[in-house]
């Protein structure tokens, strides 16, 4: 081997390869597929149901997801991702107010398919401990972040703590886990954000 091909070949070792145009489509896909299947079906549907939606071979499915619990936490970690990317769109894209009220507003879809998807994060055989640990932070960042920016336009009132806005939208799903839960908490995004503007009753 030359010195010019152990370089190469040293590097190509060092650096992993992306991924192709092709295998990121089909884990996409599969991720979707297996979100919205949870979501209708609930958590006990099979991995070869999956696949079959999905219109990819069992080996695909396995190649990224090897167990059910891998395909689960990335179908949940998907979602958690989803929301620290669209406090980034919404911030750049819409007024600190309205950017606050769509983020919050998918929060409740997050917190939806989370209530359906959680027993099958309950019987992953890691717990859920990692995968919470590794969410956690990308959640609160948004909101903090949204909050902040809020603040310093003069939307909010300066007392108002994004966790305090999580904490009461999201005990509804846990308070009163109706099958209408989701609708009152989108209201009660709006009946928070009235509540804390400048000059609204503390």
């Amino acid at each position: 081997m030359t010195k010019k091909s152990a370089k190469t070949a040293r590097v190509s070792k060092a650096v992993p390869r992306k991924m192709r145009a092709d295998a990121a489509e089909n884990r996409a896909r599969i991720l979707e597929v297996a979100k919205q299947t949870f979501l209708s079906s609930g958590p006990d549907v099979s991995m070869d149901e999956i696949a079959k939606l999905a219109v990819v071979g069992p080996g695909t499915l396995y190649r990224h997801f090897p167990t059910r619990d891998a395909l689960v936490e990335a179908v949940y970690l998907t979602g958690v991702q989803q929301l620290s990317a669209a406090q980034k769109t919404f911030s750049g894209s819409m007024p600190p107010i309205e950017a606050l009220r769509a983020w919050m507003l998918l929060f409740v879809d997050y917190m939806a398919a989370k209530q359906i998807i959680l027993p099958a994060l309950n019987l992953m055989a890691c717990g859920t401990e990692k995968v919470f640990a590794a969410s956690g932070p990308l959640i609160t960042t948004a909101i903090e972040a949204l909050v902040a920016r809020a603040v310093e336009s003069g939307d909010l009132r300066g007392d108002v703590s994004g966790m305090d806005m999580l904490r009461a939208v999201a005990g509804l799903s846990y308070v009163a886990p109706t099958a209408d839960w989701a609708e009152s908490a989108k209201k009660m995004v709006e009946i928070l954000i009235l509540g804390l503007r400048p000059g609204a009753s503390a």
